[in-house]
């Protein structure tokens, strides 16, 4: 593998993986944050150059220090021929297979913006004078780092100290966004990953039902769409609610496979 990291390629390479979304949506994402500054320190591999076959982003080797994060040991993955991947993944130099990592590869269930249906739906029917006057006791903003540890505790797969560290980051590197509630703390959130996904979404329990995470989630896209930043999000798949609101939201659901794994060495077996 070859490792990507002269501007103009890894420039030329988010071009080139635009024409294969939604498949590549996990590296293209990746790769637009690795242009914009790479707060999360990536690194780009490519079995050769310029036709590729595939794309692996892996965290740099001084990220991965700690055998037991699995919210940093994470290899996100695009192959052209999936059937191939297995002999690559089996190379120890390009995945530490002493750590326990996750490898996410392609997509399932994934939904990606759709720009025409959702850009005349926000422009024409919610301006921002309209949201603020249907809710005087709420504030749309940037979600701030200081409420790291109530996103954790709510966070389903959070609720640890890697988790705390990896929101924080989170939180201060890439786009977010909250409804506060007239106590000024956040009633509904939403956050990105260093792919681009959106996810964490959360709205306190007693605000459900009441529009505030769709409030929150439509000023969000479009600041998104102004700056033009990608984005997109994952549901599980027999989560019927999650799929109406976002398909509400003008999300439409792709139709392509994503596989997630996580990964444990014998001797860092959890149980």
């Amino acid at each position: 593998m070859i490792l990507l990291n002269n501007s103009q390629k890894l420039l030329a390479l988010y071009k080139s993986l635009a024409r294969s979304i939604p498949e590549s949506l996990k590296v293209y994402g990746s790769v637009y944050h690795i242009n914009h500054g790479n707060p999360f320190n990536l690194e780009v591999l490519v079995d050769s150059w310029p036709e590729y076959q595939m794309v692996i982003i892996r965290p740099q080797k001084q990220e991965m220090t700690d055998d037991m994060d699995l919210y940093t040991n994470v290899y996100r993955i695009f192959s052209k021929e999936p059937q191939k991947s297995q002999e690559v993944l089996k190379n120890c130099e390009i995945i530490n297979w002493k750590q326990i990592l996750q490898i996410q590869e392609d997509i399932l269930n994934l939904n990606a913006s759709n720009k025409s249906k959702f850009g005349s739906w926000a422009e024409t029917g919610h301006p921002d004078v309209e949201f603020e006057s249907e809710t005087p006791n709420f504030k749309y903003a940037q979600l701030d780092v200081s409420f790291s540890g109530l996103v954790n505790d709510k966070w389903r797969r959070g609720k640890n100290e890697r988790s705390l560290h990896y929101i924080k980051r989170c939180i201060e590197a890439l786009p977010t966004a909250c409804l506060l509630g007239p106590e000024g703390v956040p009633v509904s959130w939403v956050t990105m990953d260093p792919s681009c996904e959106i996810g964490m979404a959360y709205s306190m329990e007693r605000y459900r039902k009441r529009g505030k995470m769709r409030q929150a989630m439509v000023q969000f896209m479009k600041y998104l769409r102004q700056n033009n930043i990608p984005f997109y999000l994952s549901v599980l798949e027999f989560n019927e609610d999650s799929l109406r609101s976002v398909r509400h939201n003008g999300f439409f659901e792709a139709a392509c496979e994503w596989h997630q794994w996580t990964c444990y060495p014998q001797n860092l077996v959890p149980f």
